[in-house]
């Protein structure tokens, strides 16, 4: 089946956060490429399996625990990454975010902290320090054209007692790196030496460039198996975010009964919805080729995006981009007044992620929605560049 990404989905009147969740001094004609959900409409196998969901007209309780769906994942990583996951390591969460949450507060206490390497999704900051425990950064550090781990920083900060462990951003988000076996290898060897546990967040593991290769931290180190936890979901790839089901992979038995001890019992989270379960077998069974599509109209839109800034705006850089549907643009060069560059970029009609919520080594940068038809690319790009080439008061 040929899939066609360039035909535009009206979101309106559907709730969508994407396009009804918008700063007022928004215009009503805004480009909203912000929240990262993909403009694509769903493979058809997942589309005809929720069809025949509904037709069976009840909507119950559904159990999460089946081995339906546990086939379903474990296949999935085991053709796409050689990745055999034991199937009882496999826990329910209605999303990767929730399940960091619920893991830092089943593996710290109050005021413990918990390294994250900024710029970085922004909601490891919010759940670790809602859970009143204390962020610990790591930063990046920033090269020609992308980034690396700052590994003796690293070292520092897990030698410190106050650090219980790390959230590893696994392809990261929003900078677009994709480690290598090399750099994670490195990473888990500084943990270990101190015996501090990762969650790794490999949400956005499916959406890698050509001839990128994505590498499980389970896979590459399987002796620290005991310390690590990895947070999986077919929301980013399929576009089923709204689905709300993620698949939390826990080795530890210790770490298995607290989860379910604090997310079953205490949270009484562990029953699913029953067109997520649906959906995600499906994308899991059926999805590869509409993927494989997908990922191919990616690489076309990042250079669409790329070849513009070059010629247009030679004073911007995009980050080199490995994985995820995020473009990460230094435009600093241009405006680096965060507050300034937010309003030059809603009165040009666009609603970004602005950098410096990532973190203040963000400030400067916009974070592009790339999973998006064609068409708005080059709108997107046509705005950038009115935005950046002229005063506020002249647009």
């Amino acid at each position: 089946m040929k899939y066609n990404f360039d035909r535009i989905i009206d979101r309106s009147n559907t709730h969508a956060l994407k396009v009804d969740l918008l700063p007022k001094s928004a215009p009503e004609d805004a480009l909203s490429l912000w929240v990262a959900d993909m403009d694509f409409p769903c493979a058809q196998p997942i589309l005809e399996a929720l069809h025949q969901r509904v037709n069976r007209q009840i909507f119950g309780y559904t159990m999460y625990d089946n081995d339906r769906l546990k086939n379903a994942v474990y296949q999935w990583f085991h053709k796409r990454f050689a990745w055999d996951i034991d199937k009882s390591w496999i826990f329910f969460s209605p999303g990767v975010v929730p399940a960091i949450s619920f893991l830092i507060n089943i593996l710290t206490e109050e005021n413990d902290g918990v390294i994250i390497q900024r710029p970085v999704y922004y909601p490891f900051t919010s759940s670790i320090e809602a859970n009143r425990r204390k962020v610990v950064n790591s930063p990046l550090l920033r090269t020609e054209d992308s980034y690396i781990m700052d590994y003796e920083d690293l070292e520092r900060k897990f030698a410190d007692p106050i650090v219980k462990g790390m959230i590893l951003c696994s392809p990261h988000n929003p900078v677009g790196r994709v480690w290598t076996e090399e750099e994670l290898k490195q990473l888990v060897e500084i943990a270990a030496r101190y015996d501090k546990w990762i969650i790794a967040d490999e949400i956005h593991c499916d959406l890698t460039r050509k001839g990128i290769v994505h590498h499980p931290l389970l896979k590459v180190a399987p002796e620290y198996q005991e310390r690590i936890i990895t947070c999986t979901a077919p929301s980013k790839t399929f576009n089923l975010a709204g689905m709300q089901l993620s698949n939390i992979i826990i080795p530890n038995q210790e770490y298995q009964k607290l989860w379910k001890e604090f997310a079953g019992e205490r949270m009484h989270i562990s029953i699913c919805n029953p067109f997520g379960l649906e959906a995600v077998v499906a994308a899991y069974t059926e999805g590869e080729e509409w993927l494989e599509q997908v990922l191919t109209y990616l690489d076309g839109n990042i250079k669409f995006a790329e070849d513009f800034i070059k010629e247009h705006l030679p004073e911007a850089q995009v980050i080199r981009c490995e994985g995820t549907y995020l473009l990460w643009i230094d435009v600093r060069n241009y405006c680096n007044d965060t507050s300034r560059l937010k309003q030059i970029m809603l009165q040009a009609g666009l609603v970004l992620d602005e950098g410096y919520i990532f973190g203040i080594e963000g400030s400067g940068y916009e974070r592009i929605n790339i999973a998006t038809p064609r068409a708005n690319i080059e709108e997107c790009m046509l705005r950038l560049k009115k935005g950046l080439h002229f005063p506020l008061s002249n647009l």
